[in-house]
């Protein structure tokens, strides 16, 4: 492996790990992939939290029940990008994360949520369905929390 590959299957590793430590409810562990003074932005809410400390502790201060599925983490170098469904108390809301790395850390997060929508149907014609396997439905929510569905495990860590 070149010097690229090994540093990009280390940031995985720990994407991987912050994820799975969101589910398990391990906060020092979600948290330690963020600088100490990095930052994380809702810009739906226009929320901005600055530091690894206020970035923890508006988590932990969650009221609901949450639980995490990622579909997909895809990047390379100093930008990752994570597809997870999140439930709040068992509703469903898509999430993406877009990491930027300064080294081993994330510097800056941002973070987009939306609910699921049913389908127009005007668009039938056009429009296939996404397989099950590649998207959060109500059967595939038992699966791993660490679902490779979607996730590019070929070595093609392209963005």
């Amino acid at each position: 492996m070149n010097t690229t590959t090994d540093r990009d299957a280390r940031t995985r590793a720990q994407i991987e790990q912050h994820w799975t430590a969101s589910e398990s409810g391990d906060s020092d562990t979600e948290h330690a992939i963020y600088a100490t003074d990095g930052i994380l932005d809702y810009p739906q809410s226009g929320e901005r939290f600055r530091g690894r400390s206020k970035i923890q502790a508006q988590r932990g201060g969650h009221p609901a029940e949450r639980h995490f599925i990622v579909l997909r983490i895809r990047g390379g170098g100093d930008l990752w990008v994570s597809e997870v469904v999140i439930t709040y108390d068992g509703a469903p809301t898509y999430s993406v994360s877009v990491m930027e790395f300064a080294g081993d850390l994330v510097a800056h997060e941002t973070q987009y949520f939306a609910d699921p929508f049913p389908a127009a149907a005007w668009r039938a014609a056009l429009a296939e369905r996404i397989p099950d396997a590649e998207r959060y439905t109500p059967t595939a929510a038992g699966r791993s929390t660490t679902s490779t569905a979607g996730d590019d495990r070929t070595g093609d860590t392209g963005t």
